[in-house]
């Protein structure tokens, strides 16, 4: 075969490149009024409520107890919530914080509606501020709410977060250093 048809079909080989995936939102990608659906809902397993409630020590019987919780007006075990804030804010990552220096604060965190086991959450986050940082200038500071709803459509959390977040002229991703890769770490432009 030739170095133009390498494939058992005689087809061209395609060139194979290294290209550069998500690497987040950096400062000025913000836009106060953009709203960011965040992508894969996650469901709420029971697991999750039992090992989160031990690890944090919660001793409220209302999400280990099921004798207890049944003679509530709930009838069954919350969801922790502080598990539910963990797990919307999270899932808001990938979008808002991946190159976020520190979170400076949650605020007006509310609790709309109880998760119960095998609720799915999905969560989106809304730009509401951002400003220059007064004292740092490699970051700017981005506030957004963060609105988590159950497969109902009930919202269940919203809380506003504040992180400052990396200017892109103070990052240097690239597709073969991604950020939190270490240099030369798998597939190289040159080995492609």
């Amino acid at each position: 075969m030739t170095d133009d048809t390498d494939t058992q079909d005689g087809t061209p080989e395609p060139e194979r490149r290294v290209v550069a995936g998500w690497h987040g939102r950096y400062y000025e990608d913000f836009a106060v009024g953009d709203v960011y659906k965040h992508p894969f809902g996650r469901t709420v397993t029971e697991t999750d409520n039992v090992w989160f409630t031990n690890v944090t020590m919660n001793l409220n019987p209302m999400h280990f107890n099921e004798a207890y919780a049944a003679g509530t007006e709930f009838d069954e075990r919350l969801v922790d919530g502080t598990f539910v804030i963990a797990l919307a804010v999270g899932m808001s990552v990938l979008d808002v914080s991946v190159n976020a220096t520190a979170n400076l604060g949650y605020d007006r965190i509310r609790h709309h509606a109880p998760v119960y086991h095998g609720d799915t959450i999905f969560a989106e986050s809304e730009v509401l501020e951002k400003r220059e940082s007064d004292s740092r200038d490699h970051v700017g500071i981005v506030t957004t709410e963060l609105r988590a709803y159950n497969q109902n459509g009930t919202k269940v959390l919203s809380l506003e977060r504040t992180p400052m977040v990396l200017k892109r002229g103070h990052a240097d991703p690239s597709a073969a250093q991604p950020p939190g890769w270490p240099e030369g770490i798998g597939t190289q432009p040159e080995d492609a």
